[in-house]
């Protein structure tokens, strides 16, 4: 395999350096927790090698309070949802095979297939379309030589939904043509007005992917998984793991496991402060008006774009926005789009820079016009 860096990991702000950026609203997290509000104490860990599918009680804890025929056998513990992707695409397909993704996405869902020398057909999801998934345009990309779809749902850039009649016609799809359906719903539990299924309960041609990076504000601790059904696959996944990794970090696995035992005390004042962000953006997309957006139905990203008919000079709207008013977002050759559009994350900010940055991409907008 011939890896590539992304841009998105090239340019993120953790490799630009926080120090240059005030109101960073790129990240696609919620506010990174701090250690010492966990109130953990592991003095008595034993920092040995773990269980290699993952810590039993954590794989527990992922399916606890889920109405679904799915059991802790059916979960295996990831170094992240990205290391999840990872094994996904190198254990299912190989040169030649054909991919669907849906695009815009996570740059993972595409750049590992493309190293692997995989044929990727992108199912477009537009603005015109409200970034939804065209079902009868799918049915079409399918060929006999597709082996896997791959979804995001809330979807990360854009934070659109897709309905559960939807997702059950979507797997029915993927089922007819033999192929696996990747389901990443790393924002599941950010959803705001309707909570999917774990996709996974619903066929064993099914692998959901999460973590607690995005949601949870936990991305230092690398935990993901994957969920699905199907034994041979677990298996198999399992293999891919043991060869990459062994196991995961009794350390990483440990707080996770801790962590979601007590989500009750921690979880509401994310959403409840999630939902105030949200609110702050809103009401500025109905105030200012260079910028259009689809409203997200999930996650604490957006996708907007810089309205059609303004003629704007885009690479000094970016170099104005960081360098002037010191705000950072993802633009849109993150995801090979057009940078007349970008990743918001509204979730990270603190709700100050937030307001400042929002702020900030107005003014730059205005200093950037032709």
């Amino acid at each position: 395999m011939k890896y590539v860096r992304m841009p998105i990991e090239i340019e993120s702000p953790e490799q630009m350096g926080y120090s240059t950026i005030k109101n960073n609203l790129s990240e696609s997290s919620y506010t990174d927790t701090i250690f010492k509000d966990l109130d953990l104490n592991m003095n008595d860990l034993v920092i040995c090698y773990g269980d290699h599918v993952g810590h039993p009680g954590l794989r527990k804890e992922i399916l606890k309070g889920e109405a679904s025929n799915l059991k802790i056998e059916d979960v295996l513990v990831t170094a992240g949802a990205a290391s999840a992707l990872f094994m996904i695409s190198t254990s299912l397909l190989e040169a030649g095979d054909e991919l669907v993704v849906a695009k815009p996405n996570y740059a993972t869902n595409i750049e590992t297939p493309k190293a692997i020398g995989a044929s990727i057909k992108y199912l477009p999801m537009t603005f015109e379309n409200k970034f939804q998934v065209d079902i009868e345009a799918l049915k079409k990309l399918i060929t006999p030589k597709t082996k896997l779809v791959s979804l995001t749902c809330p979807h990360n850039p854009t934070g659109t939904m897709i309905s559960e009649s939807d997702l059950k016609e979507i797997i029915k799809v993927v089922e007819a043509s033999n192929a696996y359906l990747l389901f990443d719903e790393t924002y599941r539990d950010m959803s705001f007005k309707f909570k999917l299924p774990i996709a996974a309960s619903l066929s064993d041609r099914v692998i959901s992917v999460s973590s607690l990076s995005k949601t949870y504000g936990l991305p230092g601790i690398r935990i993901g998984w994957l969920i699905t059904k199907n034994p041979k696959l677990q298996e198999l996944f399992l293999a891919a793991k043991e060869q990459i990794f062994i196991c995961g970090s009794v350390v990483d696995e440990e707080i996770a496991y801790r962590y979601l035992a007590k989500r009750n005390d921690y979880f509401p004042a994310i959403k409840k402060d999630m939902q105030e962000k949200f609110e702050i953006v809103k009401a500025w997309m109905e105030t200012q008006s260079y910028f259009e957006w689809i409203e997200p139905s999930g996650g604490v990203v957006c996708f907007p774009r810089i309205k059609p008919e303004l003629k704007v000079d885009i690479i000094k709207f970016y170099d104005v926005l960081l360098s002037e008013f010191k705000t950072y977002v993802g633009p849109g050759h993150w995801f090979e789009e057009s940078d007349r559009s970008f990743r918001l994350g509204f979730g990270w900010p603190s709700q100050s820079e937030l307001r400042d940055g929002l702020k900030g991409l107005e003014s730059a907008l205005k200093a950037s016009l032709l």
